[in-house]
């Protein structure tokens, strides 16, 4: 590897000004689904990030790092810009066994503007600004007030007018059409495009393996993707796209709207079409390696358990047609008893000491 990204890394870190801690770069903006910055960070997915530039590793007070990091931690490593350009390129690299789901950055730009980014945070420690009193000019002198901006042309003001909030204007065709992204089981809604299992395995190492495996097989607690057939009425069933998920539209629709974690739509028509052909691929699904997914052929695929789904028909039985007041209590006869409690997050109060009933527990 070339020595110029850490040079120019260490000069971006010594040169950077206050003011630049108000433009995030783009390639921060992942980051934010696990970390905060600045005023009021605080822990989240991830640790905060005031003061990362010179911290020690597994630094922050209260945070529960992997035992990887904590064991960085402890042989002294420091996150000099330097390691950090390592780590954002590849964080298992300097620290094997980290749990951040996160590939790593490729372009030499985007590592040095993160770390200019982080180093503005590091210097103050917190705002990116410096101890200057915002409120007072150069001077000392209070700066006059600037009077709020005239509302645009077109847009309402009223607050509430019949029961009804006022607020906004109305969306305009170009602004409905850009949110109207669904894709339907019919296929109403796909894009034109398509995309080859060859395609997509490659992506999917690149872009999704770090949470979701190698093969789909998901990594920690992230989710499985591929297997599970037949575990439907096991206790602990594995559903997957190939094992539970009725339509494919529903797996390229979430794909195009979340995928990947943290740095959502940033994938094209094209990418979307070849990472479904390969969980297709991966799931049995299409079995040839060369298949292609495209708008002409998406319709003639089929999941394995579509047929296990049904219409909702309630709206068309007699008991919702009443019209009388809702039941808010004794609407069964008899004592309710519980059958089973919720199995993840300890949402159920009590334990399985209780009543035999724990988590996941079936009478």
């Amino acid at each position: 590897m070339s020595k110029f990204p850490s040079v120019l890394s260490a000069a971006l870190v010594l040169a950077v000004t206050p003011s630049l801690a108000q433009d995030m770069p783009r390639a921060f903006r992942m980051c934010t689904a696990c970390h905060a910055v600045g005023d009021g960070a605080a822990n989240k997915i991830g640790p905060h990030l005031n003061g990362v530039v010179g911290r020690p590793a597994g630094g922050v007070e209260g945070f529960k790092y992997s035992p990887a990091m904590a064991e960085k931690g402890g042989e002294g490593v420091v996150w000099t810009p330097e390691a950090l350009e390592t780590f954002l390129r590849n964080p298992r690299q300097i620290v094997p066994g980290t749990k951040m789901a996160f590939a790593g950055l490729k372009q030499d730009a985007d590592v040095s503007a993160v770390i200019g980014y982080l180093a503005s945070y590091s210097e103050t420690g917190g705002n990116g600004a410096g101890d200057q009193d915002a409120s007072a000019t150069s001077d000392g002198a209070t700066p006059a007030v600037t009077p709020a901006a005239a509302p645009r042309s077109g847009v309402v003001t009223q607050t509430r007018v019949g029961g009804v909030y006022r607020l906004g204007r109305a969306a305009t065709a170009n602004e409905i059409a850009a949110w109207d992204v669904d894709v339907r089981p019919d296929g109403a809604g796909l894009p034109e495009g398509s995309g080859s299992v060859s395609d997509g395995d490659a992506l999917f190492q690149e872009q999704c393996a770090v949470c979701h495996g190698v093969f789909a097989e998901g990594v920690d607690r992230w989710p499985v993707l591929a297997g599970g057939q037949d575990t439907l009425t096991d206790d602990r069933p594995e559903k997957t796209i190939g094992s539970y998920w009725p339509y494919l539209s529903t797996v390229y629709d979430y794909i195009r709207r979340a995928m990947p974690y943290g740095n959502a739509h940033s994938l094209s028509d094209d990418d979307v079409y070849a990472l479904t052909a390969y969980l297709l691929y991966m799931n049995d699904v299409v079995t040839e390696e060369d298949f292609v997914l495209s708008k002409e052929n998406f319709t003639e695929i089929r999941l394995p358990n579509e047929d296990n789904f049904i219409d909702d028909t309630r709206p068309e039985e007699p008991q919702y047609h009443s019209t009388g007041e809702p039941c808010m209590q004794d609407c069964i006869p008899g004592t309710a008893r519980v059958v089973m409690r919720a199995r993840i997050l300890d949402v159920t109060p009590g334990s399985v000491e209780d009543d035999g009933l724990g988590a996941g527990a079936v009478e």
